[in-house]
Formats: C-alpha cells, sequence, structure tokens
C-alpha cells in the first residue's frame, strides 16, 4: 500500500449536491480493495488557469489515500470515463517532496 494524492476537476454546470456523492462513488473503488481514504478536501468552485472544453471554473476536490497501485489506477480510469470530471491528476506526495 502507498500514499497517493487525486486533485479532481468536476464540471462546473455539475450540482453542489451531486460532488461530493459523485467523489465517494469513485472512492468506493479503493476502498472495496483494502485501500483507506484518508482525506477528502473539498476547494469549492474555483477559476481555472486555462480553459478546458471550454469552461473557466471547476469544482475542485483533493484526496489523500493509501491504496495499492492498481486500484487507484482502476479509479482513475473511472472517473476519466464520467463526462462531469474534467481532469484528475494522481501524485505519490513521497516522490514529490
Amino acid at each position: 500500500m502507498r500514499k497517493y494524492e487525486v486533485m479532481v476537476l468536476i464540471d462546473p454546470d455539475t450540482d453542489d449536491r451531486q460532488v461530493t456523492p459523485m467523489i465517494d462513488k469513485h472512492l468506493e473503488t479503493i476502498t472495496n480493495e483494502g485501500g483507506t481514504v484518508d482525506n477528502v478536501d473539498h476547494w469549492g468552485k474555483r477559476k481555472l488557469a486555462y480553459e478546458i472544453n471550454k469552461k473557466s471554473e471547476a469544482y475542485y476536490a483533493v484526496i489523500s489515500l493509501t491504496a495499492a497501485p492498481a486500484s487507484v489506477q482502476e479509479m482513475d480510469r473511472l472517473m476519466t470515463i464520467n463526462e462531469q470530471i474534467m481532469r484528475t491528476k494522481v501524485l505519490r506526495p513521497d516522490l514529490h517532496a
């Protein structure tokens, strides 16, 4: 098991009440594989540095978790398929310190 940090950018047209359940649904991939979700930090709607899909804002969420590499890769794949999720970035904080 390794520590990971995942940043997720969600479409700003998504309803506020749908953001948390959407993230929780994808985090089930981690918990079902025996990993743990250490922290979910919702930053809310923020302006993007550059437009993505002609949108200048997005909901930001930063997730800290401990999991096997295969389960993190599967979660990232499922997030990429979801049309409401604009971008994801998976980092290993121990390599970027």
